[in-house]
């Protein structure tokens, strides 16, 4: 990665946060997502394509991902940024399931970092409520913007961007010492491989569990196996004739219930 890269980045490390200048629900709720965020990185080091393939899994994966009261347990914008990154640095010339199992290991490691710098940056955000208490008991509201946003901002950057730029720089100084892909043992390789499937088929069966609402329901499941499986048909055609289906059911029940009437 390059100088410019790494500091854009870590930009968006900082810029999907809770809290961020840009707000929750631009930064936390939006740039922070495991899916936009992949994008942004694809975008930046310019392989969207295996960029996506990450943020799909990781969108999946950390989908049942909250934040109740504020408290963090895993700091989702920080692993998707940082695991994305890794990826794309060190997955050249390995399979789309290993470069999923690399990304998950580095997406652990950005996840851990992310939660301690949160865990910092609420402890840095402290004496700034005294701050904003003397000023408010001095009358002077127009001041109040100070510890709240300029303070409290230029904080919440420093957690985040420059431990990004120190993860993402040594990422890049350690993939630049050899080609990674190579130095991996070939049992490390099978392992990346499995662990990257199952958590494709982890996430998807979490989205079957919150889709289907009854039992008959998992027969369009299966039919579009069947038509990607073995009829070859891509995602494309598996959707114009699943929204085909949709249509005639949605008339059919529409007729049944005017017949009842």
């Amino acid at each position: 990665m390059s100088v410019i890269q790494i500091i854009a980045i870590s930009l968006f490390v900082y810029l999907g946060s809770i809290g961020s200048i840009v707000g929750n629900t631009i930064g936390w709720y939006t740039l922070g997502r495991p899916l936009v965020a992949s994008f942004v990185v694809g975008v930046i080091m310019g392989d969207l394509q295996t960029a996506m393939i990450v943020g799909i899994a990781l969108q999946i994966m950390y989908m049942g991902n909250v934040t109740p009261g504020g408290a963090v347990a895993w700091d989702l914008s920080y692993a998707t940024y940082i695991g994305t990154a890794g990826a794309l640095v060190f997955g050249t010339g390995m399979e789309s399931t290993q470069v999923i199992g690399l990304a998950v290991v580095f997406a652990g490691i950005g996840g851990l970092v992310g939660q301690m710098v949160w865990n910092l940056s609420y402890a840095l955000n402290l004496p700034l409520n005294r701050l904003a208490n003397k000023y408010a008991e001095a009358g002077e509201t127009g001041k109040m913007y100070i510890p709240n946003v300029v303070c409290g901002q230029l904080i919440g950057l420093a957690c985040r961007f420059i431990p990004a730029v120190i993860l993402l720089t040594t990422m890049t100084a350690a993939s630049a010492q050899a080609d990674f892909a190579s130095m991996i043992p070939g049992w490390l390789t099978t392992l990346l491989s499995t662990f990257g499937g199952m958590m494709a088929a982890l996430g998807m069966g979490i989205i079957i569990s919150f889709l289907l609402k009854k039992q008959w329901q998992i027969c369009i499941f299966l039919l579009g196996f069947v038509l990607v499986t073995y009829f070859n048909l891509n995602t494309m055609a598996v959707a114009v004739i699943a929204t085909l289906l949709a249509v005639i059911y949605y008339v059919f029940q529409i007729e049944q219930k005017e017949a009842r009437a």
